[in-house]
């Protein structure tokens, strides 16, 4: 099958292959570099496309804007590096040979809390609400501007990070037997166990967590959640609260804990504290 070529930028204005490339960008500075880097160590990439062509060269553009990028072409290949190392955050292909990315996606969303952005030539919105359905975070149709996906990639970062104390301030929210360590993004029952939650689950209820007794409605939570174009995916954040209710209600078919509010929203209705979490 056919695919549209992607733009990759070159280091100075020149005509382009437009079968190959389809748009040339200016430089970037050092600052833009640094924007990949944190204070303690440099994001850490994994980019999974089938297609070498578009694949290299955009890691090479990652790599100039500050992230340590690994580079598979299967999902077989990503799942080996993910179960041997750490990743910030995964670029997924959807269409690739054998398991696609929306089987990996699915597969990462139950095993791992990693974000997930799709890179993908299926623009329309069915698809792109299965990919979010699933715990995608974000996503890019090919052919994109990499200045585009850099700016992506930030956000999807923060909104994965932005509701986290800083480290001297540390908490742990406790709610109906229920604590969750948002540092370690790690969901511990009232039994104890650990509980596996998805980056998307994790930022929901985090949202309910930080409103307790507060109706939230779809918009809202989306904007939290998604933060992208969240009038097409109304439909999306109900299948993840479903998500959210299986693994932390009693009975997800009579909820106690997260329930909807008939031409509101939904409510986390239990009491919420926050506990310091000491070492």
């Amino acid at each position: 099958m056919a695919r549209t070529p992607m733009a990759i930028p070159r280091r100075r204005p020149e005509r382009i292959d437009p079968d190959l490339m389809t748009t040339v960008l200016e430089p970037f500075g050092q600052s833009d570099m640094n924007e990949g880097m944190s204070e303690t160590s440099p994001t850490e990439i994994l980019l999974v496309d089938d297609e070498a062509a578009l694949r290299e060269p955009l890691a090479d553009y990652l790599s100039r804007q500050g992230f340590v990028v690994t580079q598979v072409g299967s999902a077989g290949e990503a799942r080996s590096r993910i179960a041997g190392g750490h990743f910030d955050l995964v670029l997924l292909d959807i269409m690739m040979p054998g398991e696609d990315g929306l089987s990996l996606c699915r597969h990462l969303a139950e095993t791992r809390r990693m974000p997930v952005i799709f890179i993908t030539a299926r623009g329309e919105s069915t698809d792109r609400i299965v990919g979010l359905e699933i715990g995608g975070d974000d996503y890019v149709v090919k052919p994109f501007d990499p200045r585009e996906l850099v700016a992506r990639i930030r956000s999807v970062l923060r909104r994965a990070g932005r509701a986290l104390p800083d480290a001297a301030e540390a908490v742990v929210y406790e709610f109906e037997g229920w604590r969750l360590d948002p540092l370690k993004r790690r969901l511990i029952d009232p039994e104890g166990a650990a509980v596996s939650i998805s980056s998307a689950e994790f930022r929901l209820l985090m949202a309910f967590l930080d409103h307790p007794r507060q109706v939230l409605d779809r918009d809202r939570l989306l904007d939290m959640v998604q933060g992208r174009e969240a009038h097409l995916f109304d439909r999306a954040v109900d299948n993840q609260i479903s998500r959210l209710r299986r693994k932390i209600e009693p009975d997800s078919r009579n909820p106690q804990l997260i329930q909807t509010v008939w031409g509101g929203g939904y409510m986390l209705a239990a009491e919420v504290r926050k506990t310091a979490e000491r070492d």
